[in-house]
């Protein structure tokens, strides 16, 4: 097949833009050949649970599944009866960017929480936990944190573990949305155990195609008690692979030699430099708005910029009413592609801002 794009072209829109990484793609060779028993009983999905519990403990058991979205939706069902309900950040994924599917799919009520950093607390919680024994009122029976967060913040071990602590001490259980869980790691500096199995999550949503596989994601279950039915609702939800060696050779590629910590890792040093790099030229009209912590950068930019930057970057739109955007960083990302952003956004700056002299020039003119 002929390639039909600029392979060296890369923008910020999202880590979901990256291609493969090549150890993930030389994985997914090296399981190919001959036979493998489908649906899950393959060697390469038999290796990856042991792999998972090495990172999780001895009582994780992993589902391999197609997905992000059908991942959190999958998990949540596990979680909860048809009348339960999950309390999660107004700007969280499963809330924001699934298009319904936690309710469409599994019946479930999300109760969304305003947050300023797309973190809950215990307090934020509490918002919303309430009203148990009402039969007019969804039941808070979940609550589902991010990490890294949508807006690119990180929950410490210790705030993990404190919104677990009061979620168990009400009766509810605890998901974790792990679409980048490895930026979390790396960001954080400690094994996945430490906050997530340790800090009292009961299920994970475990994140691969934003940090370099081709396709796939993982349910890892941390407290088994926690769910019931998955090995039923993974089919009922369309997530079970038949080919599922291949959804499992690429997580362990990634697991393999640290290359989820790697990869992670680069991609948060990319935002850490476009940060650093924007902050140094100190840019009339620029605006930071959430701290970089992962691999986000946000910004609020003058009016008309953003569509100027969209000539030679792809990057969305975070609120368009207050014009604020999201560069987005990725495994692949060069300090080069870097460097050319930060000065585009310098150029454009600079003529927005020769515009806006001119225009206060004229009108000056004209009184």
């Amino acid at each position: 097949m002929t390639r039909l794009h600029d392979p060296h072209r890369r923008g910020f829109a999202s880590d979901n833009y990256a291609g493969a990484h090549p150890e993930v793609l030389a994985a997914i060779a090296e399981a190919n050949g001959g036979h493998q028993a489908a649906y899950g009983e393959d060697e390469y999905t038999a290796r990856l649970q042991q792999v998972m519990k090495e990172h999780f403990g001895p009582q994780a058991e992993t589902f391999p599944v197609f997905n992000g979205t059908g991942a959190n939706v999958t998990a949540l069902t596990s979680m909860l009866p048809r009348w339960g309900a999950v309390i999660t950040a107004r700007s969280a994924h499963v809330h924001t960017d699934e298009n319904g599917a936690p309710e469409r799919i599994s019946g479930l009520k999300l109760l969304p929480v305003a947050t300023p950093d797309g973190k809950l607390t215990p307090d934020l919680v509490d918002e919303e936990a309430w009203g148990w024994g009402d039969e007019h009122r969804a039941q808070p029976l979940a609550v589902s944190i991010t990490n890294s967060t949508e807006l690119g913040t990180l929950y410490s071990v210790e705030e993990t573990r404190a919104i677990a602590d009061h979620a168990h001490a009400r009766g509810m259980l605890v998901h974790l949305d792990g679409a980048r869980v490895c930026n979390a790691a790396a960001a954080l500096g400690v094994p996945f155990r430490e906050f997530t199995t340790d800090a009292g999550v009961d299920v994970l949503s475990f994140g691969g195609t934003k940090n370099g596989l081709l396709h796939g994601e993982a349910i890892v279950v941390l407290e088994p008690s926690a769910a019931e039915g998955l090995l039923f609702l993974r089919k009922l939800n369309m997530q079970l692979a038949s080919k599922m060696r291949f959804v499992s050779a690429q997580l362990l590629a990634l697991l393999a030699d640290d290359l989820h910590l790697r990869s992670a890792a680069h991609a948060n040093a990319m935002a850490a430099r476009l940060r650093a790099a924007l902050e140094a030229r100190d840019l009339p009209g620029l605006e930071l708005t959430q701290p970089t912590q992962a691999n986000a950068v946000f910004a609020v930019l003058p009016p008309g910029v953003a569509d100027e930057l969209r000539r030679r970057f792809r990057f969305y739109d975070w609120n368009p009413a207050t014009r604020e955007v999201r560069w987005m960083t990725a495994f692949d990302t060069t300090e080069e592609d870097v460097d050319e952003l930060v000065d585009a956004v310098t150029e454009a700056l600079a003529a927005r801002s020769a515009s806006d002299s001119d225009q206060q020039q004229r009108r000056g003119d004209q009184h």
